[in-house]
């Protein structure tokens, strides 16, 4: 049967051989309903090939087309633009290295852009953790995400590239959609920010599930002091008025320091709550004073 759709999904990965193979293997079990069909393009952002292994065993026993690139230099926009250089036919899916979907992810993906005549549709991606985490991780909540009605319109900063369809035209422009500037995060929610002034629309759908694995490494506090501080970088660069977020950011330090010690009382996750909080904005600060904080491009890997 010739399917009217062909989707590729672009996977970025780095230094995550086993969540890769896992992610393929629940990419080869989606659902189609002969409505489209679809590819994969592996970009590995990890000059020393540590993917190729995982990508060449599972072509071999798969019938899905699956194509890999290198890309060197460790820049997750750099390895975005190659991936959706090398896509091809209607959309682009998008699904990040250590999430996995469920079976109808893309099948549900695929109905809802038709159906709302978005330019984007965007999911939910909700925690997967391997072993049960502490208490206070559970109750901080760190790892859930927003969420939204299904239908609803996104603004900018309700966007992300973790579990995304997207219509192929709107990388018809230009060959660094993703700016590499942005270098460890940001280039997403900066290509939508681009998009939406256009007056392209992305739309929200709750049935389109993904799963984020939480390896216990990422819940040490250390960890999570350092991608708070590194989303402060990535902050100051998504500011329409970097002066006037900064000084917002000063005014949040004093208060959210002076108070840490009132938030330890109740409790080890409302401490690291507003521990993390008061990070956000010293990342920003400091990147606004020149200062690099966190030199890792990726934390938690």
């Amino acid at each position: 049967m010739n399917q009217e759709h062909h989707i590729t999904v672009c996977i970025c990965t780095y230094k995550r051989p086993e969540l890769l193979k896992r992610l393929l293997s629940k990419i080869e079990e989606q659902k189609t309903e002969d409505l489209f069909d679809y590819s994969i393009v592996i970009v590995d952002n990890d000059k020393l090939e540590s993917a190729q292994e995982t990508v060449t065993d599972f072509a071999k026993q798969s019938q899905i087309d699956i194509s890999y690139y290198i890309e060197p230099e460790q820049n997750i926009a750099m390895a975005r633009n190659k991936a959706i250089k090398n896509a091809k036919g209607d959309f682009i899916g998008l699904i990040d290295d250590d999430e996995f979907p469920e079976n109808q992810w893309l099948l549900n993906l695929y109905k809802a852009i038709n159906h709302y005549k978005a330019d984007g549709i965007l999911g939910p991606v909700v925690p997967y953790f391997e072993i049960e985490p502490p208490q206070w991780v559970l109750k901080g909540q760190f790892f859930n995400r927003p969420s939204h009605p299904s239908g609803c319109v996104l603004d900018w900063t309700s966007t992300r590239t973790g579990n995304a369809l997207l219509k192929k035209e709107l990388f018809k422009k230009e060959q660094q959609w993703f700016n590499p500037t942005f270098g460890s995060g940001g280039e997403d929610r900066d290509f939508f920010r681009r998009m939406i002034s256009e007056g392209r629309v992305f739309i929200w759908y709750n049935e389109a599930l993904v799963y984020e694995t939480v390896p216990p490494n990422r819940w040490y506090k250390r960890i999570l002091i350092k991608r708070a501080l590194l989303r402060g970088k990535m902050a100051l660069n998504s500011a329409n008025s970097r002066p006037l977020s900064v000084i917002y950011s000063i005014f949040a330090i004093v208060i959210y320091s002076c108070c840490l010690p009132i938030f330890f009382v109740f409790g080890a996750h409302i401490f690291m709550k507003y521990l993390i909080k008061d990070c956000d904005h010293i990342g920003k600060v400091a990147a606004f004073l020149g200062i690099d904080l966190v030199t890792e491009k990726y934390i938690g890997v």
